[in-house]
């Protein structure tokens, strides 16, 4: 009995003669088609990549872009890859942008931990103002793939600066890295190669979802026992103030009962309004002993000319 052909072979044999395709188990680059969202604000992605300090000292860039537009809405440099910075560039992104109505990150413990259970402080922060948090599949990157290339012009920029020696320098370095390319460098991904600047000013906006607490709220008696706030959302109290370790910050009386999403590493804290993701004020953390620090503000009623 003559031996049966290896499937190789035949495979070979049958691509020579022009009866079988050469790749028949993957479909043309034609084939394909790139998912965009249908509006800016529809949808933004946010991924985090290590860089280097000087003396090879390594940080984090959180980046986040617009899914339609491919527009960076915002960047922030961190020491780490944490929730309080994943959060800080969130806000700083709807401060300048609006809210979105999505929100897709991979499934980190600082972005989305909700596949392991566990509710993070970005998800919850989100979530509240109304936005839908998404993720990829495990291990699949490519659902992030808008962002994962966004990493790519980044790194080519910042090789051609000077090494930053601290987080200010680098931050400086990236939201000059945005400026360019928002404004002034044509997207391939995008039709007529225009900026993503351009691409976002060519459509409207997106509806921004409907906060699920409202900018001033009655507390209920479970809220104002502090049951449904997670460690980072206080609410402003009567006289205008919030505490954090002990330390009571003013952010305003006429704030009282606003929800506020605190921020903070160890050289500075920021406090957030939770409804527009607005920065209400920012303060250095103070000398230890300091018990008060003041808005910047007179103490006591206004005077009406």
């Amino acid at each position: 009995m003559d031996p049966v052909p290896a499937t190789a072979s035949l495979a070979r044999i049958f691509r020579e003669a022009g009866v079988a395709d050469a790749e028949p188990k993957k479909r043309p680059r034609a084939a394909y088609r790139r998912f965009v969202y249908p509006a800016p604000n529809a949808c933004w992605q946010l991924d985090a990549t290590e860089y280097v300090l000087t003396g090879g000292r390594k940080c984090v860039i959180f980046q986040l872009i617009d899914d339609h537009s491919r527009l960076a809405v915002a960047s922030h440099v961190a020491a780490g890859e944490t929730s309080d910075a994943a959060v800080h560039v969130v806000a700083k992104g709807i401060a300048a942008h609006g809210v979105p109505q999505r929100l897709l990150t991979d499934n980190g413990v600082a972005l989305n931990p909700s596949r392991r259970g566990i509710v993070g402080q970005l998800v919850d922060y989100v979530t509240r103002l109304g936005v839908k948090p998404i993720t990829g599949k495990p291990y699949k990157p490519t659902t992030q793939g808008k962002n994962e290339r966004f990493h790519q012009p980044l790194f080519r920029y910042l090789d051609k600066q000077p090494i930053a020696s601290t987080l200010e320098q680098l931050q400086a370095q990236v939201d000059e890295f945005d400026r360019i390319y928002n404004t002034e460098r044509s997207h391939q991904g995008l039709p007529g190669h225009v900026t993503p600047q351009r691409a976002w000013d060519m459509t409207s906006v997106a509806e921004p979802p409907r906060p699920l607490v409202p900018a001033y709220p009655s507390p209920s008696p479970v809220a104002a026992a502090g049951a449904l706030l997670p460690e980072n959302t206080r609410r402003v109290t009567v006289s205008g103030g919030i505490k954090v370790k002990g330390i009571k910050f003013q952010i305003g009386s006429h704030l009282a009962g606003t929800l506020i999403t605190i921020v903070r590493d160890d050289k500075t804290i920021a406090f957030y309004d939770v409804a527009t993701g607005e920065l209400l004020i920012e303060h250095p953390w103070p000398e230890p002993g300091v018990r008060y620090v003041s808005n910047g503000r007179p103490r006591g009623p206004r005077k009406t000319p």
